[in-house]
């Protein structure tokens, strides 16, 4: 009798729990081949305004979910074989030379990431073969919605309302304790480290919210940390906000964006929690946001390519809304002379990273009071973050700049507003602009107002040390 063998490829979704063509794949079949392609696409290619795809941060953290996800089928038996290439290409020759009955997959539903699947669909048809999809990035299943995808509410509040009491979620995958070796000789290819894609292996600062290491292993232990061990969630309400240190959210996004972590195992870990500790506003707030984070997917699902147009799925851009490269790299390098924006953005080029808070100011500020295109700001965050989704990323710029989900015609944060509110006594930047350590909290968000004697006193000349504001802090103080 021939042998049964499927290959799995895995994509983002870097995990052996809740890996849902995983688990179908070692049910129906005697063998399985699990492969993972670097597309040489995602880390060689450029944006449309000359950003590099994928930059150096996440970059990094991939080659060690990749390495980690290798270890892991190691230690129960399999193996990991890596290819670099196009993966229409390199899946379709090792599912010809393992003599493969299938090809299994969890689906993407983002332009790029489609277009690679209907290639190697096609590729595979032209051998009688067929590619299986599973579903592997949401909490809730498309199927159990009280609505079809294309009649999503196109507000949040309104699709919460339609889901949340009313709509189970499913219960997670088990994790494989074992499985067959690969029976059959294959290369099995190596992993690359980052100077193969031309990138200089990212630098820790010691500044850093978090020291993210890509893998399910470390985010499964962050899970654990920030639930059970430290207890964060039980203030997460009141810390969600922050800007220093650790545990003021759960800081689990870039494993989730490369699928090293379940939604779904999230959401039952924060029910444990409840059942075994405490239930209150916090443990619902982490629960929110992964609901934010299905709404965002689902929206690039009904709108497809909308939501990466400037006028996003309402098709309404502001004509004022300029491609202006002198304005976009002075917000982009810190330099706008606002301390709470140049902060944040530093914070981004350091790390990689950036606070939720952080981001929705930054983006409000380049498109709202700067009037720079919005899609050369998320073309950036795209290249630099290391929890860079597609849906979530681009869902999140549609929405600040009104041209998404967001039900008020005008999201413009008063940045003056929100420095004094959020980072009080100037910790957050001082601590990425340290050379306004020196400036008393109470000018340091509106440096404006210091004088020519208080500059003196604290060590800075603005204009030459520090920039000045390259608008008038003025206008958010009436």
């Amino acid at each position: 009798m021939k042998l049964k063998r499927i290959v799995v490829w895995f994509r983002q979704d870097l995990r052996l729990h809740d890996n849902e063509a995983l688990h179908y794949a070692l049910e129906r079949c005697d063998e399985i081949v699990p492969v993972y392609v670097f597309d040489e696409r995602q880390f060689f290619d450029k944006t449309s305004f000359g950003f590099s795809k994928t930059d150096k941060y996440r970059t990094q953290f991939i080659i060690e979910s990749v390495l980690d996800l290798k270890k892991s089928l190691q230690a129960i038996g399999s193996n990991l074989i890596i290819r670099i290439g196009k993966p229409e290409d390199e899946i379709y020759e090792i599912a010809k030379e393992v003599q493969a009955s299938w090809v299994y997959c969890n689906r993407e539903r983002t332009q790029e990431e489609v277009e690679v699947q209907n290639k190697l669909e096609k590729n595979l048809w032209s051998i009688g073969m067929e590619i299986n999809y599973f579903r592997g990035k949401m909490l809730f299943y498309t199927q159990d919605l009280p609505f079809p995808v294309s009649h999503t509410p196109d507000t949040f509040s309104s699709f919460k309302k339609e889901v949340e009491r009313i709509v189970p979620i499913r219960k997670p995958f088990d994790t494989p304790t074992s499985i067959a070796p690969i029976s059959i000789s294959i290369d099995e290819g190596q992993c690359p480290k980052i100077s193969y894609f031309k990138l200089p292996e990212p630098q820790v600062d010691d500044r850093s919210v978090y020291h993210f290491k890509g893998g399910e292993t470390e985010a499964l232990a962050r899970l654990k940390e920030f639930i059970w061990e430290d207890e964060a969630i039980k203030t997460y309400e009141d810390t969600r906000n922050g800007l220093i240190g650790t545990n003021y959210s759960s800081k689990l996004s870039p494993w989730l964006a490369q699928g090293c972590l379940s939604p779904k195992t999230i959401f039952y870990e924060v029910k444990a929690y409840e059942t075994e500790r405490i239930k209150n506003k916090s443990t619902y707030k982490l629960i929110y946001e992964l609901y934010w984070r299905d709404f965002f997917r689902l929206m690039a699902k009904k709108h497809g390519n909308l939501v990466f147009l400037k006028g996003g799925y309402h098709d309404k851009s502001n004509p004022n809304w300029e491609s202006d490269w002198t304005l976009f790299n002075i917000w982009k390098d810190g330099r706008t002379g606002i301390p709470f924006i140049d902060a944040n953005m530093r914070e981004l080029q350091q790390t990689g990273f950036m606070s939720n808070r952080g981001r929705q100011n930054v983006a409000s500020f380049l498109i709202h009071d700067l009037k720079v295109n919005w899609l050369m700001g998320a073309e950036y965050f795209e290249s630099m973050l290391l929890d860079y989704d597609p849906a979530s990323n681009y869902g999140n710029w549609n929405y600040i700049a009104g041209v998404g989900s967001d039900p008020r015609p005008d999201r413009h944060f008063n940045v003056l507003t929100q420095a004094k509110k959020y980072d009080p006594e100037g910790e957050y930047v001082k601590q990425w602009i340290p050379e306004l350590s020196d400036v008393p909290h109470q000018k340091i968000h509106d440096l404006e107002s210091l004088s020519e004697e208080e500059q003196i006193h604290a060590n800075i000349r603005l204009g030459d040390d520090y920039p000045k504001s390259i608008i008038s802090t003025k206008k958010w103080s009436h």
